[in-house]
């Protein structure tokens, strides 16, 4: 896979004195994934004509990004995982230490790989950035972990605003902006935009209420890292506050959501539909 291929080749530093740090972000970096961030900025460039390879420095920005969010999420200090995609965590290979530091030096990276290699207009880079920034801080990913960590133990007593708020800042942010992203660098108009907008806000609720699914019914070794840990520390889920078959027709509301936010769009959207319904399905 061509994106795979570009995330291998990021070796970040050939100072022997940092060979540590970049065995830990490689190891966190390419050991595996869904990949549903990048592969959407990919898609919707596609849609309004643009090349994907084009946006690659853009896709992998925002993968990093999402790496360094489960290197810290996985830390004992918020969800203590010992397993992500199968493998040890980040923490329990490298240590705490190395951890946060791979975490703190991917999001430095990720701007560099947009600033310096991603092309585009001047005010189309700058946009890219500002979505990056304003989906990962207070208003967008941190922000929805803080909410997250000040619901643990309420469980399935959690009323369903919140629980949408926590989605919408901690995983439907990046989601969102991973899409506006490859619109933005293909030169989308505001319009086409706004329906991308709804699309990846659908699609990351379905992507959402899926994980909660997954975590309810899978074992550790079809998902590849704990499972049943969110009622253990009786967080905010779908399932806890929808029941599995309620969780099952949010998530059918939502892919259905997304397709149909398609529908105004001119370009091919046959990839942005298989990525629906690859996200509704996935370990089935």
């Amino acid at each position: 896979m061509r994106f795979e291929a570009y995330l291998e080749g990021l070796t970040f530093s050939e100072e022997s004195r940092l060979r540590g740090l970049v065995e830990a972000m490689r190891y966190s970096m390419l050991g595996g994934g869904k990949r549903v961030r990048p592969t959407l900025c990919m898609e919707v460039a596609g849609v309004f004509g643009v090349e994907p390879g084009i946006v690659l420095p853009s896709a992998a920005a925002i993968e990093l990004i999402h790496t360094y969010s489960l290197i810290h999420d996985d830390l004992p200090a918020m969800d203590d995982d010992d397993f992500r995609r199968g493998r040890p965590t980040t923490h329990r290979k490298y240590g705490e230490a190395m951890a946060i530091l791979a975490g703190d030096a991917f999001f430095g990276e990720a701007l560099t790989l947009i600033t310096v290699h991603q092309e585009g207009s001047t005010e189309q880079v700058l946009e890219v950035v500002r979505e990056l920034a304003g989906s990962t801080g207070v208003n967008g990913m941190v922000g929805g972990q803080v909410i997250d960590m000040d619901q643990t133990g309420v469980g399935d007593e959690a009323d369903p605003e919140t629980l949408r708020m926590i989605h919408t800042y901690k995983t439907g942010a990046l989601i969102k902006s991973s899409a506006r992203i490859g619109a933005v660098l293909a030169g989308a108009g505001a319009a086409e935009q706004a329906a991308v907008s709804e699309y990846a806000m659908e699609l990351g609720l379905c992507f959402q209420i899926v994980d909660d699914l997954l975590n309810a019914t899978s074992t550790r070794e079809a998902l590849g890292k704990s499972a049943g840990s969110d009622a253990e520390q009786g967080k905010a889920t779908f399932v806890g506050v929808y029941g599995l078959d309620g969780a099952k027709r949010e998530a059918d509301e939502a892919a259905g959501k997304a397709i149909q936010a398609l529908e105004t769009l001119d370009g091919d959207t046959s990839g942005l539909q298989e990525l629906v319904l690859f996200v509704r399905h996935r370990g089935h």
